[in-house]
């Protein structure tokens, strides 16, 4: 790898290897020292020592999350479960990938490497592995419970087709599953990018209205996100807002854009059976302030109060500030944060000055 820190996921192993051995560069060692904010945000009702943390996807275990905690992360997602064990893809899973600009929404061609060079955009690619509850559920709960004040952990997951009379059915039965950790906030993927880019769930608003309401039904007393991938212009999802007013609490947004990575032979970099892949990093920064902005002007419109959770592109403190800016409750940094372990601590030095 040139020009960058050992990632505390290591691309080079296989998600499996990872799990058990995991995590790694500075997040394997002693911590520093808690620098604090000096003085703590609500973020929902919740009091959080810096509304920044990291999404769904590099926190594969209470290991990873107790190590973001003691580097001053304050939210971390616990990487998304299911309600059986799914296997991850085979490698490679995360490969740096080279736009020639901005990414566009259109699942452009990119190169895709292992030259994990600043400004550094990846695609990942493990179709959402899980283990069986009775792994995840008792280390979530570990998870949760390494929090120290003003820090804690969001629970996500995702349904799977076939366990179920609908799928509907089993995203409520794993969020209630996630509920029994006791973490204080759920999180539901509707946007996996291995879905296809025309396929995400989160484009289907009838089936999200129905899934959104059969968690709420099942676990009323816990805040509920939605994890959303990007959306065009503010009239494509105004009516999932509207639909939605008053049943979840928030969105997380965006997960990733989709993109074809190739090798420098122009050969699907990911293997033939995986010729797209999400994309996350500098890359699609754009987009993910962009459904900022948008969220924050249609929740004016709505007379709203949902939070939003930024995500996309954060390497450093003026891209925090972006998004802030831009309206996010909350932001998180999935590859910045995993090549820079310091952010949040550099972040918070930032603003205490």
């Amino acid at each position: 790898m040139q020009n960058q820190p050992t990632p505390f996921y290591n691309p080079l192993l296989s998600y499996e290897e990872n799990y058990q051995q995991g995590p790694f560069g500075a997040f394997s060692q002693t911590p520093p020292s808690i620098l604090e904010k000096k003085q703590p945000e609500t973020f929902l009702n919740l009091e959080v020592n810096l509304p920044f943390g990291i999404p769904a996807g590099p926190l594969l275990n209470a290991s990873f999350i107790k190590a973001a905690f003691n580097y001053g992360f304050d939210l971390c997602v616990y990487k998304t479960v299911r309600s059986r064990a799914h296997a991850s893809h085979p490698l490679p899973n995360v490969l740096s990938v080279h736009p020639e600009n901005q990414l566009s929404a259109g699942v452009d061609t990119v190169l895709a490497d292992t030259n994990y060079t600043t400004p550094l955009s990846i695609t990942n690619s493990f179709g959402v592995p899980s283990f069986n509850p009775d792994i995840w559920q008792p280390d979530m709960a570990a998870a949760v419970k390494a929090a120290h004040k003003g820090q804690f952990v969001i629970g996500s997951f995702q349904g799977t087709a076939g366990n179920e009379a609908s799928i509907e059915k089993d995203y409520a039965k794993t969020a209630l599953l996630v509920a029994e950790t006791e973490a204080p906030i759920l999180e539901a993927n509707l946007s996996c990018p291995n879905e296809g880019v025309n396929q995400l769930l989160c484009f289907d608003f009838p089936k999200v209205e129905r899934i959104a309401k059969e968690i709420k039904n099942a676990v009323p007393e816990k805040p509920l996100f939605l994890k959303l991938a990007y959306f065009a212009n503010d009239e494509a999802i105004y009516p999932l807002l509207h639909v939605l007013d008053g049943v979840v609490d928030g969105y997380s947004t965006i997960n990733t854009l989709s993109a074809r990575p190739v090798n420098a032979d122009g050969k699907p970099a990911l293997g033939q059976n995986r010729p797209t892949g999400g994309v996350c990093g500098d890359a699609i920064r754009w987009a993910g302030l962009e459904m900022v902005e948008r969220l924050h002007r249609l929740r004016t419109r709505l007379n709203n109060h949902f939070a939003i959770i930024g995500v996309g592109g954060v390497s450093n403190v003026e891209h925090y500030l972006a998004y802030r800016a831009a309206g996010a409750d909350a932001v998180m940094s999935a590859t910045g944060a995993m090549w820079n372990p310091q952010l949040a601590l550099q972040i918070k030095s930032s603003l205490n000055k």
